[in-house]
């Protein structure tokens, strides 16, 4: 708990500044890193152990949070439909070269015999859901930076999951009592996900309030509390999902990555599901205008 904290205290400034101060690209280069570590944690909790699809995989994962960025880069000059399609066409470029990559790997496999080398069926979802799904659902961040006043937007789904999942956590210690998955999350509660759903949406009630006093951007609440409910839930939903895989695969963290937190799966495994929801949020209802 004690390193939990001063690893916290350390990090979060730091993540705080990129998110708020630094240009989009920088941030884009930290969540291509995160995504990157994430797709190895990934494949290492099914234990796919091949270098090759791993050096496939995770080169994928890399380049995804790139192509997000770029899409946006160029919609300052050439539109939004332009944009759109150099994503989709990055995207699916992303996707068709690791498939091809893999469908050559497991030919070479098949014919050198080498059982280490052959490339079982269920090892392709598993490659895409790490070199190009989770990491194009992280980089809902990179979106939402890049868009007008990005540097505020992006704090969003960064409130929506962490205050939830310390909300849910500091409730669940002190008043939980009913667990609703002890096969999958024995330590999570029904007092805790109450709680992190209150909290997560206090924490953006909280934001819009300082926004609404510090800057002259209209702040429409109730999409706002919207944003808070709807975010809490996908959070927690979010981290139930990757613990249920934790389970199946026999694992207590993803990885070591950051001292008292975990791999990078550890800390962003709520903010892959919470990002492109509250991004997909604002497209449809702004809550800062």
């Amino acid at each position: 708990m004690k390193t939990r904290i001063i690893v916290s205290a350390v990090l979060l400034p730091i993540f705080f500044a990129v998110l708020f101060i630094f240009p989009p690209i920088i941030l884009t280069c930290v969540i291509s890193i995160i995504c990157a570590i994430a797709a190895y944690e990934f494949l290492h909790a099914f234990k796919i152990i091949n270098r090759s699809i791993i050096i496939y995989t995770i080169f994928a994962a890399a380049l995804t949070p790139i192509a997000v960025f770029l899409s946006f880069a160029v919609q300052d000059t050439a539109g939004i439909q332009s944009s759109r399609l150099i994503l989709i066409s990055l995207l699916f470029s992303i996707f068709f070269v690791l498939i091809c990559f893999l469908m050559i790997h497991a030919v070479l496999g098949i014919k050198s015999k080498n059982p280490e080398k052959q490339l079982k069926f269920r090892q392709i979802p598993i490659s895409l859901a790490a070199g190009v799904l989770i990491p194009y659902m992280l980089s809902a961040l990179v979106a939402l930076k890049s868009l007008p006043y990005g540097h505020i937007l992006v704090l969003l789904p960064i409130i929506a999951a962490f205050v939830t999942d310390s909300g849910a956590y500091f409730v669940g210690v002190f008043l939980g009592k009913t667990k609703p998955f002890p096969t999958i999350s024995p330590n999570k509660t029904v007092e805790g996900y109450v709680g992190g759903v209150i909290t997560g949406t206090i924490g953006m009630l909280i934001y819009g309030i300082i926004l609404s006093y510090t800057t002259y951007l209209i702040i429409i609440f109730p999409a706002l509390i919207l944003y808070g409910i709807v975010g809490a839930i996908i959070t927690e939903l979010g981290d139930l999902t990757f613990s249920f895989i934790k389970r199946k695969c026999g694992i207590k963290d993803y990885g070591r990555l950051i001292p008292g937190h975990g791999g990078a799966l550890d800390r962003f495994d709520s903010m892959i599901f919470c990002a492109p929801v509250i991004y997909l949020l604002y497209l449809a209802l702004p809550a800062i205008i």
